[in-house]
């Protein structure tokens, strides 16, 4: 029924058009790090986040400095964007999602060298099945969610290089390839009620791929690298990339109020397609509302803007074209916020900020279920995530989607048999 509504007050945008509005994005991320390093600051730096194991939490502003940090995320988005034009994939909202994946977690673990391999091994995959790599290039970069696992094993130091630089290859196109049949069928563990549904398939095979490792003597070294200080400069650069997606989606939809309200009803369970429902424009202001939140949420906790927090804002960013919304991420964030107050950890601490915004990976059970079962599923979440992501040592860098996916596939049978109860 949304496509009924006022249709005529939307401009009509191809897919390449999509493309260029998020390239312009993606430039910004380049042009804003050459503005506040030099080039050869910057250069230096990329080498630095090329060079570095990325297990969890690597902020690539504290391994490169902030300069190299955006503009490898930059310069990486460029490239996939260019991959999804030669491809002609279609542009929904689960390609933006993934594009702004790449985005963000440029800041934080994804480089200009680590995610190829395991695209390349999705696209042998598709190659082999017979069909078109557009058709599974969304699952191609989403599943660089494994990326540290290449650099994790490229730059080991208790493996000879002839043995690592092959192996890292070999296990990354490895993992490329039974991505797409894995995830196919772990989605209908939680059916749709964790969005990211690639991350929980990238944890189950990470933890395979850790196990496997570790049983030949092989341990990955845990990483925290974690900035501070830079609050004003980043909140300033986030607020303007905010505001600017809500500007432009006011000018690709010049009445968008009715379709905003219809998207906020939506309850966000994948496949829940915003762009397809709604439009671009109508998607990007609630892209740019949703990135409001978080950032409210990390400012008024008293939180720090850096690599990983940015790259959990451009999750919720991305997948605000995709099942998220203010309405629905805020009853997760609630209950994450709770379960901070209730356990020894302090909401301001980095896993815990962490775990609020990637946390919303959750917010279809508020959608479905409502806003108290969203604060329970969030309140659960708060734990949970905390004790699971040393199974896969890190090196799955959507953690929060791994756990998701185990806390929804236990908690929506039990949300629907109360709901569904005899009644005497």
């Amino acid at each position: 029924m949304a496509v009924e509504i006022t249709k005529n007050t939307q401009k009509s945008i191809s897919d390449q058009g999509i493309l260029f509005i998020l390239s312009l994005y993606a430039m910004a991320f380049v042009l804003f790090g050459f503005w506040v390093e030099s080039p050869n600051t910057i250069f230096q730096g990329l080498i630095e986040i090329i060079t570095a194991q990325d297990a969890l939490l690597t902020d690539y502003i504290a391994v490169g400095g902030m300069g190299a940090a955006f503009v490898n995320a930059g310069l990486l988005t460029l490239s996939v964007l260019f991959i999804y034009s030669r491809s002609r994939a279609k542009i929904s909202g689960v390609a933006i999602a993934c594009l702004f994946l790449i985005l963000g977690f440029g800041l934080c673990g994804k480089n200009l060298l680590n995610i190829w391999f395991i695209a390349l091994g999705v696209f042998c995959y598709a190659k082999f099945k017979k069909e078109e790599f557009a058709r599974h290039i969304n699952i191609a970069f989403f599943g660089a969610a494994l990326a540290p696992i290449f650099s994790e094993i490229l730059y080991s130091t208790i493996i000879p290089l002839e043995i690592r630089l092959p192996l890292s290859i070999a296990t990354s196109l490895l993992i490329g390839f039974i991505l797409v049949p894995v995830a196919g069928q772990l989605f209908k563990t939680h059916n749709g009620f964790n969005l990211y549904n690639v991350g929980f398939t990238a944890g189950i095979i990470g933890i395979l791929v850790v196990a496997l490792y570790k049983s030949y003597g092989f341990v990955a070294e845990p990483v925290m690298a974690w900035t501070t200080g830079n609050n004003a400069l980043l909140g300033l650069f986030l607020a303007s990339f905010l505001l600017s997606m809500i500007i432009i989606g006011h000018y690709l939809d010049r009445s968008p109020l009715a379709r905003l309200k219809q998207l906020l009803q939506q309850t966000g369970q994948a496949p829940d397609d915003f762009v397809a429902q709604f439009g671009l424009g109508s998607t990007l202001i609630n892209m740019g509302l949703s990135g409001m939140v978080a950032l409210f949420y990390i400012l008024i906790i008293g939180g720090d803007l850096n690599g990983p927090v940015l790259g959990a804002i451009f999750t919720i960013i991305g997948f605000a074209a995709f099942g998220k919304h203010p309405k629905n991420i805020i009853p997760v964030m609630i209950g994450i916020f709770l379960g901070s107050l209730a356990k020894p950890w302090d909401a301001s601490d980095p896993s815990m900020q962490l775990i609020a915004l990637f946390g919303t990976t959750l917010a279809p059970i508020a959608g479905r279920f409502g806003w108290h079962w969203g604060v329970v599923a969030g309140f659960i979440h708060s734990s949970a995530a905390l004790s699971v992501g040393a199974l896969h040592a890190g090196l799955n860098l959507y953690n929060n989607g791994f756990v998701a996916g185990l806390v929804a596939a236990v908690l929506v049978p039990v949300i629907i048999a109360i709901q569904t109860r005899s009644k005497p």
